[in-house]
């Protein structure tokens, strides 16, 4: 039977992001009823750094698909080559970023496959395969069954520990590039506009500060010294975001970013069920609101009811007491 493919992702810097970790996490899962096995597949203008990283993750192979013209990612490039070496799998899944939320349902199209995105899991029932998937902004799960010889999915980071190395090194082999469409022709990447900061990647960061529409115009003046203080990523809520406190790749929530840290701050922020379908997985989940009948507290594991302009001060300075 044929096995699984794991399409990896690469940051600007070449390095794989941790992302990907989610999706091999997903194929390991599902190995026994897709051949017992999966493969990687790692596409960029220098691809090979990064298929070097995942040589380590337990892959049957590592292939390598390394050309200029994939050093900026675009779906029109890359799904030729995706749907062409998925082909002789019978499931080819990617983690559920922007860019595998892009990729992945023309891969499913360009290989007539049936398509399950978002998956929260993937359960085994002897050769078959189903996948259970968050419906009504994590209210409810539905599990789809996929009918197609191949099937292409995409993995919630939020929900799969990341993988860890197993040992041994995985074979690496190049595999051509499938020349692209007319549509390719239409596509260019003209510039990167990124964010910098010294603050974790919000969805890859072990602790995260978000604060709500109720920290007004000092939104960062309260959050800033206490992610400083934790090491944490700043997120906010859809609320703060949209009055124009925070800017909107900051958002974390059903429109905006799935985050499941090991630490998740909730500072001014209700509870609404848009933003705590964005990061109800956390591990531990900290609130501090002043309403004591805000929702977030129905889901925090430790919940203060206080002024936030006067407790997060506060909680920072003992914070910096208490660092090394």
């Amino acid at each position: 039977m044929p096995h699984a493919l794991v399409v990896a992702e690469i940051a600007e810097d070449g390095k794989v992001k941790k992302a990907t970790l989610a999706a091999v996490s997903f194929a390991k899962k599902a190995r026994p009823a897709v051949g017992g096995s999966f493969s990687i597949l790692v596409l960029g203008g220098s691809a090979r750094a990064a298929a070097a990283e995942l040589a380590g993750y337990g892959a049957a192979k590592v292939l390598v698909c390394e050309d200029p013209s994939l050093a900026k990612y675009t779906a029109e490039h890359y799904a030729p080559t995706v749907a062409e070496v998925g082909k002789t799998f019978s499931l080819v899944v990617a983690t559920a970023t922007s860019e595998g939320k892009d990729l992945m349902p023309r891969v499913a199209a360009r290989l007539d496959a049936a398509y399950a995105g978002d998956c929260a899991d993937v359960l085994v029932d002897g050769t078959s395969l189903r996948y259970k998937r968050p419906m009504y902004a994590g209210n409810a799960f539905g599990t789809v069954e996929l009918t197609t010889p191949i099937h292409v999915a995409t993995a919630r980071q939020s929900e799969f520990d990341p993988a860890a190395p197993s040992g041994g090194s995985s074979p690496i082999e190049a595999v051509p590039k499938v020349a692209p469409g007319a549509a390719a022709s239409r596509v260019e990447v003209v510039s990167l506009e990124a964010v910098k900061s010294e603050r974790p990647e919000l969805t890859e960061a072990r602790v995260v500060v978000s604060g709500g529409r109720a920290l007004k115009e000092q939104f960062f003046q309260v959050l800033e010294p206490l992610a400083q203080a934790l090491g944490a990523a700043i997120g906010a809520s859809r609320a703060a975001v949209d009055a124009g406190y925070a800017p909107g790749d900051y958002q974390v929530g059903q429109t905006g970013k799935i985050v499941a840290p090991e630490l998740y701050v909730a500072i001014g922020i209700s509870g609404a069920i848009q933003h705590i379908a964005g990061m109800k997985s956390s591990k531990v989940i900290v609130a501090i609101n002043k309403d004591a009948e805000a929702p977030i507290f129905q889901i925090a594991d430790y919940g203060l009811v206080a002024d936030l302009f006067q407790a997060v001060p506060a909680l920072t300075a003992e914070l910096k007491k208490r660092k090394p």
